[in-house]
């Protein structure tokens, strides 16, 4: 080295005026050019490829070193984290690391159970970049079984909030500090839905995510770097742009990956720009960018890799997906791709000194050459399989070598068929033009040129491959032959087209009935009243596995489902009135319960070809009356739950947990003997990390020996960070031995992610000896997703401790099916409406029966019509008339 410095030194003074800048460059460029070499075009044989576009497999716990994801790929990705929850853990979510850095985002589907499965957008919950729902597991409701919630690994990132709160009481919690910012990942969360799994055979599903991978810094698009324009800046990813440009990737990964706070270089070789010749790359990626004859760029790729790579082994992998070689041209890291160039200078004998050897090979060994290519590529449409390309042979190649000689170069970092066919075509042809010179030339000639630019010498082109010099600067190059028509699109071939294949299937055994239809009926009851039904039949099946045929029915142009089972398949035939209406048309689809379980499938959606038969009187009183009295019994059970003792659970329920606060108290007091008279007031604040909650609570009370008056007011605010409450309670007692009076007053606001609600509650209730009476009026409205609701309900009791009476009624308007509905019951052993006039007389519901002195009507649906004498019976139903003498 201390040579070429000092050889240096006198060269920069001689051509540059001494210039310090001259000398280091100079030195460099002897040093490097005395063990410079750049790669061989072909060897004879490739090493095993192992880095490609896809991360088949999904990788456990923290002793996972870091990667990421050039361009667009295919991963399982790293499970960081699983919770369970709810009844029967019907939910559960995990989070999986798709990439280190800054990702673009997700492709507009996912593969699972061997299948590829679109992703529906949905609306953002929190803080993810982007929800999708996955098309065929969302309901008729629009809720999604499974949800992706997508984190794209920007800096300052936010926590999944969702994650945090439904963990919160788990005994494994995702933490309110778990942002993972510089990592991309996804949140899954799934539903244990009975349709979409169960009925479906499917069991968890062991997805593929497509992920557009890094943002990535293109100098061309940098107006502070020379022939650079554009706003991107090398310090602010939020400017770079996703691409899948092999030379863009290949500039990064020597730029490196950074840690967020340290800087560290986790992936890549963490160089700097003043170390990248930048020249080259510029070239490179315009090159790469260029359209071909079929309208697509001349070369793409995509790439994992990760932070225990060899570094030589993945920028190979870049070079080979734009027929290209690295350099280090005078110490500079560069490239240069596979593409015709303008020769710069014409070698001729002048160039050459006589009195030093040289050594020409035109053409190789037929040892050093192939003749027949094969490859492959990773195939999109092959659900990101490895596919083979079509072989490169020539009839003639073979005859000139005496043999077949055959070898296989992968490109499994290449996705698209045509531009892989497109690089086994130049792999081949650069090899067989494998001519081989070392040539010294003068200093002239020798400084005038460098690594990586084509010369001419004897009317070919030659790429120079090598610079070198010695102690005396006498200049050698290392030429190896090249020609245009290597690049030379024509005739090459498209790549081979791939069929996707076809969803596994089990051809051994049924996945469903065969024959499946649907028709309407009726089934008569007692005294000739009928109810609608539906009629399924199928072919019984042959098959002692299978134990049940089920049924999934819905009303024609309405989303809500219904479902019912036959446990006897070899019948062939079933009829239900479950959830079947009068005067509606209904589509029905079938699958099967197999013992074991294994694949299966829905048949069409078959529809009845008429609407189904008009429900006598009984039946469909009957289901209303059913619907009233659970209605009922659920007033019931909140007027039991509103006149418990409130007061512990309200301040139980105050207490956070790792909260700060304060608590202010004033109380003021006055006794004699057994009189007592009291004031007090509190204030309470408390705030955690997730949540801050507000309270004032008065409490008056004045009491002598058993006499006892309390006025108790609280008033309550809470906020998270996707919900708030606001509420208030007043309590009034009066007591004396154990005889109570009782007015209770509440009040609720809450809003939350998933809907809004607004209530008021007022009670009263009264207690003597034994005997007690009580009234509640509560209003109610609710506005959620699934659609609008509101209620009115006054309900009265009263009795002893032995029994007691119910009386009420509500009005309410609910949704069912999605269709928004209105109803009004009344509960009472006699319902009375009157005019007033005392000529008039009224209309009376008691014992089961209507009473009614006048009616007026103008048409009457009926089924038996019979006098009160019993002497004449007319069945509309059967078309019959009786008269009995």
């Amino acid at each position: 080295m201390a040579i070429f410095t000092g050889l240096a030194t006198a060269i920069a003074g001689a051509l540059f005026g001494g210039s310090a800048l001259a000398t280091s460059l100079i030195g460099g460029a002897l040093a490097f050019g005395a063990k410079f070499a750049i790669g061989k075009i072909q060897a004879a044989k490739q090493v095993k490829q192992k880095h490609t576009a896809v991360q088949g497999e999904i990788q456990f716990g923290g002793d996972v070193p870091v990667g990421t994801l050039y361009g667009v790929g295919k991963t399982k990705g790293q499970r960081a984290f699983y919770a369970k929850w709810d009844k029967g853990n019907k939910r559960n979510a995990e989070v999986f690391i798709l990439a280190n850095g800054w990702c673009d985002g997700l492709e507009p589907y996912v593969y699972m159970y061997g299948e590829k499965y679109n992703l529906v957008a949905q609306a953002a919950i929190g803080n993810e970049v982007a929800r999708y729902g996955v098309q065929g597991f969302i309901d008729g409701d629009g809720n999604s079984a499974l949800s992706i919630r997508f984190y794209d690994g920007r800096p300052g990132q936010g926590v999944d909030q969702r994650l945090v709160d439904v963990t919160a009481n788990l005994g494994n919690k995702w933490k309110a500090t778990s942002k993972l910012s510089g990592m991309c990942y996804v949140v899954v969360e799934r539903y244990y839905h009975l349709e979409f799994f169960r009925d479906a055979g499917k069991g968890k599903p062991d997805i593929d995510f497509v992920l557009r991978g890094l943002r990535e810094y293109d100098p061309r698009k940098d107006s502070t770097v020379a022939g650079g324009s554009g706003t991107q800046r090398l310090n602010t990813p939020s400017t770079w742009v996703h691409t899948k440009n092999p030379a863009v990737h290949r500039l990064n990964y020597q730029l490196g990956l950074r840690a967020l706070v340290s800087g560290r270089t986790l992936i890549g070789e963490g160089k700097s720009l003043g170390q990248i010749d930048l020249a080259t790359y510029f070239v490179a990626m315009n090159v790469c960018d260029t359209l071909r004859a079929n309208g697509k760029k001349t070369y793409e790729c995509s790439l994992f890799v990760s932070g225990d790579d060899d570094h030589t082994e993945v920028l190979k992998q870049f070079d080979d997906a734009m027929a290209g070689y690295g350099l280090n041209r005078r110490g500079l890291s560069g490239v240069i791709p596979g593409a015709p160039q303008i020769p710069v200078k014409d070698l001729t004998a002048a160039d050459i000194p006589i009195d030093r050897a040289k050594d020409v090979q035109f053409r190789p060994s037929a040892f050093e050459r192939f003749n027949h290519l094969s490859g492959q590529f990773t195939s999109i449409e092959s659900m990101w399989n490895p596919e083979s390309l079509k072989p490169v042979y020539v009839n003639a190649d073979i005859a000139a070598d005496g043999r077949n000689r055959q070898t296989s170069i992968d490109f499994l970092q290449v996705t698209d068929p045509d531009i892989a066919q497109y690089l086994l075509n130049i792999r081949y042809r650069q090899n067989r033009m494998g001519g081989k010179a070392t040539v010294p030339v003068s200093r002239r000639f020798g400084l005038a040129v460098q690594e990586g630019e084509w010369i001419t010498w004897r009317g070919k082109s030659w790429l120079i491959s090598e610079w070198r010099a010695d102690e005396r600067l006498r200049i050698t190059l290392v030429l190896s032959e090249t020609s245009a028509e290597i690049y030379d699109d024509g005739g090459i071939e498209p790549g081979p087209i791939v069929v996707p294949p076809t969803p596994p299937i089990n051809p051994s055994l049924l996945s469903t009935v065969q024959n499946f239809n649907v028709a309407v009926g009726m089934i008569n009851g007692a005294q000739g009243y009928d109810t609608p039904a539906l009629l399924f039949t199928w072919t019984p099946p042959d098959d002692p596995t299978i134990t049940a045929v089920r049924f999934v029915y819905q009303i024609e142009g309405t989303t809500e489902l219904f479902e019912d089972q036959c446990t006897s398949p070899e019948d062939g035939s079933f009829r239900t009135t479950k959830n079947v209406v009068s005067g509606k048309v209904y589509n029905a689809r079938a699958t099967i319960t197999t013992v074991p379980d294994r694949l299966r499938t829905f048949t069409p959606w078959m529809t009845t070809a008429q609407s189904t038969g008009l429900q006598t009187l009984l039946t469909g009183l009957q289901q209303l009356q059913d619907d009233a009295l659970n209605r009922f019994k659920e007033l019931q059970q909140e007027m039991d739950e509103f006149f418990r003792p409130r007061l512990v659970e309200l301040l139980d329920a105050f207490s956070l947990e790792g909260a700060v606060g304060q608590i202010e108290r004033q109380q003021i007091v006055a006794t004699i003997g057994d009189a007592l008279a009291q004031i007090t007031e509190e204030r309470r604040v408390r705030v955690s990390e997730n949540e801050a909650i507000a309270q004032l609570l008065t409490y008056l009370q004045a009491s002598l020996g058993t006499t006892n008056a309390r006025l108790i007011t609280e008033e309550t605010v809470r906020a998270t960070a996707d919900s708030a409450l606001a509420s208030s309670i007043t309590t009034l007692d009066a007591e004396v031995d154990g005889n109570l009076a009782r007015l209770i007053a509440e009040e609720t606001a809450r809003a939350d992610g998933d809907g809004a609600l607004a209530s008021s509650i007022s009670g009263v209730s009264a207690d003597f000896n034994g005997r007690f009476a009580q009234g509640l009026v509560k209003f109610e409205a609710v506005a959620a997703p699934t659609g609008v609701d509101a209620r009115f309900s006054v309900l009265l009791r009263a009795g002893t401790s032995q029994s007691f009476k119910v009386s009420g009624f509500y009005v309410e308007l609910y949704t069912e099916g999605g269709v928004q509905k209105s109803r009004m019951a009344v509960q009472a052993d006699q319902f009375l409406v009157t005019s007033g006039n005392s000529r008039h007389y009224p209309l009376v519901f008691e014992n089961g029966e209507l009473k009614l002195a006048v009616a007026n009507i103008g048409t009457v649906n009926a089924g038996l019509l019979q006098s009160l004498n019993g002497k004449m019976k007319i069945d509309l139903n059967n078309g019959t008339i009786e008269i009995f003498s």
